[in-house]
């Protein structure tokens, strides 16, 4: 693959895999410049050099893990990408320009949950590509220690983010858009109940009746296999309205059966 032509604009791709393209595409970096580069790229301001090599050379020495984070540098500079990065003699940071996927997304998901009116004002022009953006896991198939840690973290946050753009979605009649934000939820985590109340919600806003019944009966039937539990009275409720076969009122609590 091509070394990014001088001057033009690279772009680090996090979400889905490690990508570093630029003009030209991709550019290929060795293994442990690009551990380097997502590193860097996870942090949104300057990281201190020993914080680099300790996370990224845990268990060796102090010298041998600074040894390695300098190769690390010599190589990136090899493969013509030197510029991505600002090193300095204590701290390294993204170089100004450099665009990070997560970094975008991240922002997006913030304000989503916020609720800012910058984000509602903004919906129409969030589409399938923001959905696809949030469908993605973080660097998947990296093991190293503060890999997962920063994978887990994107999880819960593009859950939570889903589910609140199927409800902004909702409230702006986009109702496709919201079934596919609730679904890619429910993709992600099968068993997260709160994603199936996304996507019922928005089926039910879409006058579906049907779907709505027939999610929450898949969620009903996978949770009882793979857990042994039941749906909460609070999603029972979402769809007590449409087919019950028999329902009870027991002290504050309505319980609802479903063939």
């Amino acid at each position: 693959m091509p070394s990014p032509a001088e001057g033009a604009p690279l772009r680090i791709t996090l979400l889905g895999g490690f990508r570093l393209a630029g003009a030209d595409g991709s550019v290929r970096i060795p293994a442990g410049s690009e551990r380097l580069l997502a590193y860097v790229a996870l942090r949104p301001g300057p990281v201190a050099r020993s914080d680099v090599a300790e996370n990224l050379w845990p268990g060796a020495s102090e010298a041998r893990a600074h040894a390695s984070l300098r190769s690390a540098l010599t190589r990136l500079r090899g493969a013509g990408c030197c510029r991505a990065l600002d090193t300095g003699p204590a701290e390294l940071a993204l170089a100004d320009g450099v665009a990070v996927d997560l970094q975008e997304l991240r922002a997006l998901a913030r304000g989503l949950l916020d609720g800012t009116d910058a984000v509602r004002g903004a919906v129409e022009a969030i589409g399938t590509g923001e959905i696809d953006g949030l469908s993605r896991d973080l660097l998947p198939g990296w093991c190293d220690e503060w890999a997962l840690r920063e994978a887990e973290e994107w999880r819960q946050l593009r859950l939570h983010a889903l589910e609140a753009l199927a409800g902004h979605f909702v409230g702006a009649r986009r109702y496709g858009h919201a079934v596919s934000a609730a679904a890619a939820a429910v993709r992600a985590e099968p068993l997260r109940e709160s994603a199936h109340a996304a996507l019922i919600r928005a089926h039910l806003a879409e006058g579906n009746q049907s779907e709505a019944l027939r999610a929450f009966r898949a969620y009903r039937t996978l949770l009882r296999n793979e857990l042994g539990l039941s749906p909460t009275p609070a999603l029972l409720g979402l769809v007590a309205g449409l087919r019950p076969d028999a329902s009870r009122v027991d002290g504050h609590h309505a319980a609802v059966t479903w063939r």
